[in-house]
């Protein structure tokens, strides 16, 4: 709507994950680091977490780009809220092998020959699991056991994990520790600093043939970090909606002040969608409104409320642990006590 008036070719700030436009932050830079020394290791487990809308989907698909297709045959799950043996299915079905009507052994093979056959031709395949959060321990059990698929000393499948911050929480769980013993590198993809945001603004403002129209204040780019607290994606949408109330204003500059107008309007329209408006009272009988019915819980917010249980959980487990050693350590009996 807004890209004719300021002469953009195209949208700067659109939600849907897009390498062309990828920014390579200092966290950025260091977690494709560590996806580019997994892929030169050919072997084990590479586990990147972030922030939700902290750019992972971005940086993966930038990653795909450059990984050369003669030698690595990679494919990439997203759906992970599903039963162990399913995700052997999906597996299947992001490598091209057929499933349908096969019991679980024999896919393990089928699985296993195919591996072995890109082995032979002098390729090896990449399994990337995003969502990883959402992973079963059997699930994950299961991944870990495709890791076991060897010809001599090469492993014939290696995989990325990559997932919300629980996911390093979950990571600890006693029933994770033959996982995590194949980790060869892990990272944590944190926000832009105030100096990225602003570079990244830029950036993706390049990208479509921005000329300093519209024009951005200093204080507007400290407004948007401070709105944002540098999240790539929070970014997106405030600056896409910035755009778009500079366009029905017909003005060619944003200030700071339009910053905290536009992150206000938006935070007033997420709590609209949060809170219920209160009943009213009837101007007949003066009786307040029947309440409505609440809303059903969707299955996203039910995965939400499970993986906060699960992080819980392993924070208590965890706590639990420590408590012990410490109980323990204070009733043994100190070398002043130890009969003479």
């Amino acid at each position: 709507m807004y890209e004719a008036f300021f002469g953009l070719s195209a949208r700067p700030f659109q939600l849907n994950p897009d390498p062309d436009f990828f920014f390579g932050s200092r966290g950025h830079k260091r977690a494709l680091a560590y996806l580019e020394y997994g892929l030169h290791q050919g072997e084990g487990f590479i586990v990147i977490t972030g922030e939700v809308g902290a750019g992972k989907t971005t940086l993966l698909r930038n990653m795909l780009r450059r990984i050369p297709s003669q030698t690595v045959e990679a494919a990439q799950i997203v759906s992970t809220q599903v039963e162990a043996d399913d995700l052997l299915r999906l597996v299947a079905a992001a490598f091209g092998v057929r499933s349908e009507g096969l019991d679980k052994s024999t896919l393990l093979i089928r699985l296993e020959e195919f591996f072995r056959q890109l082995h032979a031709a002098g390729r090896r395949a990449l399994l990337i699991v995003d969502e990883a959060q959402n992973l079963s321990p059997r699930a994950v059990e299961e991944l870990r056991m495709l890791s076991n698929f060897q010809s001599g000393t090469s492993s014939l499948v290696q995989s990325f994990l990559v997932g919300q911050p629980e996911f390093r929480l979950i990571m600890q769980r006693p029933e994770m520790r033959q996982l995590k013993q194949r980790v060869i590198a892990s990272y944590h993809l944190g926000p832009l600093d105030r100096q990225e945001t602003q570079r990244y603004i830029e950036h993706r403002l390049g990208h479509v043939g921005w000329h300093n129209d519209p024009e951005f204040a200093d204080d507007a780019f400290d407004r948007i970090f401070a709105c944002t607290a540098g999240v790539p994606r929070r970014i997106n949408t405030l600056c896409d909606r910035l755009l778009l109330g500079t366009f029905l204003s017909e003005r060619h500059t944003i200030s700071g002040a339009d910053v905290d107008e536009t992150s206000s309007e938006l935070a007033d329209e997420l709590g609209l969608q949060r809170v219920a408006a209160a009943p009213a009272a009837s101007a007949l009988n003066g009786h307040a409104a029947p309440a409505p019915e609440p809303e059903p819980i969707g299955e996203d917010r039910v995965s939400e409320l499970e993986n906060r249980v699960a992080v819980l959980e392993a924070s208590t487990g965890m706590t639990y642990g420590v408590l012990k050693k410490v109980l323990a350590a204070l009733k043994r009996p100190s070398q002043d006590d130890a009969p003479k």
